[in-house]
């Protein structure tokens, strides 16, 4: 049997430090993923990701458990390089290459990249998810 607890506020053992439940349910991310790029491309966390597809080098979709109510949500990311390397770029919604780039409500890309506009697998990649799920 299913349950529903409605509050309005929340606060700690002690009854202090409240906050609104807007704040949490508004202000967490709705999707993370830590991956490594690196072929075979393989996730090390997620939170609502189920999969990720190599697109090729440098480039990740990021396929989401569940759906966002629209795609106009906000990505941040990060990369980490384990080569040496270093000038190395994240982004999200663009690429210096020709890839998929269309972020819908159940996926979006990233894409990683020397500073030199070289896309490149890198061996850590980072990137949350802030909008309003379906």
């Amino acid at each position: 049997m299913a349950s529903e607890l409605r509050v309005n506020t929340l606060k700690d053992a002690s009854g202090n430090n409240s906050v609104a439940t807007s704040v949490v349910s508004n202000g967490t991310a709705k999707a993370w993923v830590n991956l490594n790029q690196d072929a075979p491309q393989a996730v090390r966390g997620s939170n609502n990701v189920s999969s990720v597809a190599d697109e090729g080098t440098g480039a990740t979709q990021t396929n989401l458990t569940s759906a966002t109510a629209d795609a106009n949500y906000a990505l941040a990311g990060t990369v980490g390089d384990d080569g040496g390397n270093t000038g190395c770029w994240h982004t999200t919604g663009y690429n210096v290459n020709s890839y998929n780039t269309s972020n819908t409500t159940s996926s979006f890309h990233q894409q990683t990249y020397y500073a030199t506009n070289t896309v490149a697998d890198t061996g850590f990649v980072y990137c949350t998810l802030h909008g309003d799920l379906a």
